[in-house]
């Protein structure tokens, strides 16, 4: 019953999401990127792990570029469906360095791969997607348990910032125990910071 619910919220949420209009998508994404950009261990992490949004995720495009600007180390999520995890791939030049890739999501280019791959250990901050948040770090991904297990597992000493539209939270996630919490829910409106709630639990990977 409880993976059922969550399967529901999940649903009912992207739906509600994917009705943003394409002007309402890029009104709240520049409000949330001011919002990301404004907090003082994201503009200080020398190393940033931030993914290149999809469908009607938070716009991050100009995060990379703002990034970029600033001098930092900017990388990517790659997907290996085979190995159930991810990869962080350099970015220098976010209108190029992107193809389509698993399921379709943008992903750094393959030939990246033979000399742009950034350590897990040493990134400092990494942005999160997701379909449904809650003010005490609670997410709710797309299901294939890919940024829980490289949150948990690769690099955990990061900074987790997830970029969401208020329609995106609700008062508490169903969590399961793999379930990774986030240091900051960032939305057009507010900011919730979540480092003492994620800071007095462990969670693990089985």
């Amino acid at each position: 019953m409880w993976s059922k619910d969550r399967t529901i919220l999940r649903r009912h949420m992207l739906a509600q999401r994917d009705r943003l209009t394409p002007d309402e998508l890029a009104d709240r994404s520049r409000a949330i990127t001011g919002r990301v950009l404004a907090l003082p261990d994201v503009a200080s992490a020398p190393v940033v792990f931030l993914y290149m949004h999809f469908r009607s995720e938070v716009r991050t495009g100009d995060l990379f570029r703002a990034f970029l600007v600033q001098g930092q180390t900017v990388c990517a999520p790659l997907t290996l469906p085979g190995q159930s995890r991810l990869q962080a791939v350099r970015i220098t030049d976010p209108e190029h360095d992107f193809a389509p890739g698993y399921r379709g999501i943008p992903e750094p280019r393959p030939e990246l791969l033979t000399h742009s791959l950034v350590p897990p250990g040493e990134i400092q901050a990494i942005l999160v997607p997701g379909a449904v948040f809650d003010p005490l770090g609670g997410r709710l991904g797309y299901g294939g348990g890919y940024y829980d297990r490289f949150l948990a597992l690769e690099a955990p000493q990061a900074l987790r910032i997830a970029p969401a539209f208020g329609l995106q939270v609700v008062d508490q996630v169903p969590l399961e125990l793999h379930d990774q919490l986030m240091d900051f829910v960032v939305t057009e409106a507010n900011l919730y910071d979540c480092r003492r709630m994620r800071h007095g639990q462990d969670r693990r990977i089985p």
